[in-house]
């Protein structure tokens, strides 16, 4: 395929779950639970991709003389935009008002997940370029308009960079750990006031309810029916329809029990809310949220605050509490800027939209510098 390497081939294949798992976790390097073998091939497995779904599983591999797996990207043939966090509905519109067609198109992404992670796997970044291209080349031959990477950690923004791909960028609020050794250890960070009205939060969210954290062994099939419950409740009401299957959860508890944490409430001895997190190497990951009272504060206390003292007792060093939310920012979650890389197949349109991504780029560093003056902690 290259000249420091003739002898890799790139080929598309119709799965993850058709590939070996040691080979494809050995890329990813093990430290991000959503670009893992278990739960890419869960979601094909579960339904939640594949047909009907508008995510066809389409990974790209480089292969070595010996077969072997030496580069991969979770890819999937699009024919919709739902189920992405980076919003592309507008370049979808403008490219069919001029008279093309912008689905299908290629997504370099895990699906249904708003949360930073490598989108090239491989151990040979000098890999990278040429899976890139190939995934251009893809594009061109097989009537794909684009091809788009999302939620890129920023140690692979050069890789991307160096394709030639456009960078977009975003906002999302982490919570970052600096070292406290509890959650009042944190609290003594913020000002007076918030630090006040935290605690009111808590207080009010945990009267007359018991919180359980379940991890691994712990997480039974009735947990996961009382989530199915919370999360049907939340996908119906935010996207008309969940993206993920009764069956999901169930093979995300069995493969990967232990980087999962599920947060339920109980009142009475019966599960009234949840919120389902993954446990990385370096971050734990909020994911899903529901219930079936509406009782306040409490998506506060399960999301955030629980998920806080989640990270410290872990040692984790941030908690990502997934796409948007303002209200992040008074609970001692603070702006980062997301990323995603993207190639546009037709060089005209190509141009238009990287003069927009300029613009975009320019607004959202000066809203994440608006909103980092805004942060709860205690000034000077």
């Amino acid at each position: 395929m290259s000249e420091a390497d003739p002898e890799l081939v790139v080929r598309v294949v119709p799965s993850v779950g058709a590939l070996p798992a040691e080979e494809w976790d050995a890329l990813s390097g093990g430290g991000n639970p959503f670009v893992s073998h278990a739960f890419l091939a869960a979601l094909e497995e579960s339904g939640s991709v594949g047909e009907g779904s508008g995510w066809q599983p389409s990974p790209l591999v480089l292969t070595g003389a010996d077969g072997r797996l030496a580069a991969a990207l979770p890819a999937y043939v699009k024919s919709h935009s739902q189920g992405e966090y980076v919003f592309d509905h507008g370049w979808a519109d403008a490219w069919h008002r001029a008279g093309g067609r912008y689905y299908p198109k290629l997504q370099i992404a895990a699906p249904f997940t708003p949360a930073t992670g490598p989108r090239v796997l491989t151990r040979r970044p000098e890999l990278a370029v040429p899976l890139l291209h190939a995934a251009e080349q893809l594009c061109a031959r097989g009537g794909l308009s684009s091809a788009h990477a999302t939620f890129i950690e920023p140690a692979q923004l050069p890789l991307f960079e160096a394709a030639g791909w456009l960078l977009r960028s975003d906002i999302q609020f982490h919570w970052e750990n600096r070292g406290y050794a509890g959650f009042d250890d944190f609290l003594a960070a913020l000002s007076s006031r918030k630090r006040k009205d935290i605690r009111k939060e808590r207080a009010a969210a945990q009267e007359g309810v018991e919180i359980r954290r379940l991890t691994g062994a712990d997480l039974r099939p009735e947990h996961w029916d009382a989530f199915w419950r919370f999360y049907q409740d939340t996908g119906a009401r935010k996207w008309g329809h969940p993206y993920l299957t009764r069956e999901a959860f169930t093979l995300f508890g069995e493969r990967m029990g232990d980087q999962m944490l599920l947060i339920l409430a109980y009142r009475d001895g019966t599960p009234i809310a949840g919120a389902l997190n993954f446990i990385g190497a370096e971050a734990l990951y909020g994911r899903y949220w529901g219930a079936t009272v509406d009782k306040p504060f409490l998506h506060f206390e399960l999301c955030y605050y629980q998920a806080i003292d989640a990270a410290i007792a872990l040692g984790l060093s941030r908690v990502e509490a997934g796409a948007q939310g303002g209200h992040k920012l008074a609970r001692g979650y603070e702006p980062v800027q997301t990323w995603s890389a993207h190639h546009i197949v037709h060089e005209g349109f190509r141009e238009a939209v990287a003069e927009f991504l300029e613009r975009e780029r320019a607004g959202v560093a000066a809203d994440q510098l608006h909103l980092g003056d805004r942060t709860p902690f205690r000034k000077g």
